[in-house]
């Protein structure tokens, strides 16, 4: 397991997140398809450190579509050095925003700025040497909003890291959100109803570069395997991996053109979409590698990525929540 003191700096030194982010910012110009693609190196050998990078380079493009132009200078040299982490705590305002719940961060006037409650069960890269964290807040009878919260914040609580299977090093926790004030210079965007769709394609798309990266692996260690009856195995090996550049493109194509914004539905059929080619990737490794998967030391990197696979239809949003969201837009529009 990769100390998760080290890794989010280790992942900065190799100019992860500095892909897709404008040169006059620090990074290495492209768009947001590059940081895609390079969360997606990373998890085809580590879902935990793609997860990891997926938190951190999301927090960073919220910056970069933030109103707040002053947060963004004063946080983003450090973030992409890797000296402090950023965390998306956006996955209940991502299910707020498809009427799956309700934002669970509550917010009351006081003075120039709110008070916050509230609770976030699941937050990753919350790492222990210090974090930026994203969250929507719904003030009462007001309209909801988005900040960007410092973990020495009084009043923010982390808990211990959760024990997840094969995903340890992620420093991955609960928040609790007690009495803690906010004013403008933690402000993203004052307005959740209209913001939130607009980062929600970088949010799902770059989430998504954890499965193509996982999926290009689990192929090509089914494609490695040779001998014996295996050659049955190189058709249905080759024809996953087009599906798979079919979904890329797609993902590309519609984070390009920003279709995605009008079109959320597009974008959560490509997230199933990749989420089910993880599964028959690595049952094709599985079956390409036969017996040997079952040995401790032959096996391990198979049985990593069967867990990572595991993990892939959970994250939020779950494939039960877009399988859902995509059933509730249905009967909206029958």
């Amino acid at each position: 397991m990769a100390d998760p003191a080290v890794l989010l700096p280790r992942l900065a030194d190799a100019g992860l997140f500095r892909a897709g982010l404008p040169q006059a910012l620090g990074g290495t110009g492209g768009d947001v398809t590059d940081a895609v693609e390079a969360i997606a190196a990373v998890s085809e050998r580590s879902l935990a450190a793609g997860f990891v990078a997926w938190g951190h380079r999301t927090f960073i493009e919220y910056l970069l579509q933030s109103q707040n132009e002053v947060l963004r200078d004063r946080l983003l040299p450090a973030l992409l050095a890797g000296e402090v982490a950023g965390a998306t705590g956006m996955s209940n305002a991502m299910k707020a925003l498809s009427g799956l719940e309700e934002i669970s961060i509550t917010a009351r006037p006081d003075g120039a700025g709110h008070v916050l409650d509230g609770h976030l069960p699941w937050v990753t890269n919350l790492r222990a040497q210090g974090f930026h964290i994203a969250a929507a807040v719904a003030p009462e009878g007001g309209e909801p909003f988005c900040v960007a919260l410092p973990s020495d914040a009084p009043g923010l609580e982390r808990s211990a890291d959760l024990d997840l299977m094969a995903m340890r090093a992620t420093s991955t926790a609960a928040i609790r959100i007690k009495d803690v004030r906010v004013g403008p210079k933690h402000l993203l965007h004052g307005s959740a109803k209209f913001w939130l769709p607009r980062v929600r394609p970088a949010f799902l798309g770059l989430q998504c570069g954890m499965s193509i990266g996982l999926a290009r692996r689990a192929l090509a260690e089914a494609g490695a395997c040779s001998g014996g009856a295996r050659h049955v195995l190189h058709e249905p090996v080759a024809a996953l991996a087009s599906a798979l550049s079919v979904q890329e493109h797609a993902l590309r194509e519609g984070l390009r053109d920003g279709r995605f914004v009008a079109d959320a539905p597009a974008l959560f059929r490509i997230r199933i979409a990749l989420a089910e080619i993880v599964a028959e990737a690595t049952g094709l490794e599985l079956q390409a590698s036969g017996g040997r998967a079952y040995l401790t030391a032959p096996g391990e990197g198979f049985a990593r990525r069967w867990r990572e696979a595991a993990f892939i239809p959970v994250i939020t949003p779950s494939l039960v929540q877009l399988r859902a969201a995509l059933a509730g837009q249905a009967a909206r529009a029958a």
